[in-house]
């Protein structure tokens, strides 16, 4: 079994855009397989900064609400196409995640993940009394993109299965270059920074510098994944930048497996399906997601994809 894990995680990125193109195939609805798409995405850049470096952050969401917010701005106020929409979203969110970053990072441990919280809290309120551009507390409505035009091809983007699969096209070029990353001399630096930042300093290596590329990284990874989440909604509601989006991201990465590849997918998964189960019985369904969430972190500490690959590893 030691060698499926190993080619697992040797074609990672073919494994995992493979189980994604038919992943639609086994939820109830299109809706809610783009949303684990898209939020899947948005683990997957928490958890570059979470899992593989070590550094906890509380205002993620900061970086998905940019990239929602200037999408939709550059889609409704400047009249630009989706495209260029699109990446106005995401390097404005990489720019938020060096202004940020480079602010969080001359902390540790518990004070990095409060000055991430704060300043993320900061960027809410912001957004918030913009109402002229945003909408304010109504969120920022009227984006759309009725066909999107694809090295000449036109696809009905308000048709769900079509809508899924452009998404898909975006994530996999995210994955494929988070693979690339860590698969890069720079990958192994990441994670010497993580087992022991005082080593990895000593061994030459800028720890502040790495730390700040990563967190740029993992920003423009969110903010992505913010503005498909954009063009999924046409309309990006206030709550994109709530600090309980933050708190999901963690959630999701802790039950699907920090540090691994797949995990956030898994994740996402199973709290975005649990979350759409459980509230079709009742309105607390936090209580519900909680107590799951606890059941996991006690009995599988590793998260769901963590533990089964070491169950494999073990397997004869």
């Amino acid at each position: 079994m030691k060698g499926l894990v190993d080619l697992i995680r040797r074609h990672r990125v073919a494994a995992v855009i493979a189980f994604l193109l038919v992943f639609p195939l086994l939820m109830p609805y299109q809706a809610l397989a783009i949303n684990i798409l898209v939020f899947g995405l948005f683990a997957v850049g928490f958890n570059l900064l979470f899992g593989y470096t070590g550094l906890l952050s509380f205002g993620h969401a900061a970086f998905l609400g940019v990239g929602s917010y200037l999408t939709g701005i550059g889609m409704v106020s400047m009249g630009l196409p989706w495209g260029v929409a699109l990446l106005l979203g995401v390097v404005s969110a990489s720019l938020a995640g060096l202004l940020i970053g480079y602010l969080a990072i001359r902390t540790r441990g518990i004070y990095f993940s409060m000055v991430t919280l704060a300043l993320a809290q900061i960027v809410y309120y912001a957004f918030y009394k913009a109402e002229r551009w945003t909408g304010g507390e109504n969120g920022l409505r009227g984006i759309q993109v009725p066909a999107v035009e694809i090295f000449g091809f036109k696809f009905d983007f308000l048709d769900p299965t079509t809508k899924y699969y452009v998404i898909l096209a975006f994530v996999a070029v995210a994955l494929w270059f988070v693979s690339r990353l860590l698969a890069s001399p720079f990958g192994a630096v990441i994670e010497a920074v993580r087992e022991n930042e005082k080593r990895a300093a000593a061994c030459g290596y800028d720890v502040a510098r790495t730390k700040l590329l990563v967190f740029v990284l993992s920003a423009a990874l969110c903010g992505l994944a913010g503005a498909l989440r954009a063009l999924h909604l046409s309309v990006v509601p206030i709550d994109s930048l709530h600090y309980l989006l933050s708190g999901q991201a963690v959630m999701m990465c802790l039950l699907g497996g920090m540090g691994t590849f797949f995990g956030p997918f898994i994740g996402a998964g199973l709290f975005l399906t649990l979350e759409d189960v459980a509230t079709t019985f009742t309105t607390h369904w936090m209580a519900i997601v909680g107590a799951v969430f606890m059941v996991f972190v006690l009995f599988f500490p590793a998260g769901v994809w963590g533990s089964f690959l070491k169950r494999l590893e073990r397997a004869p």
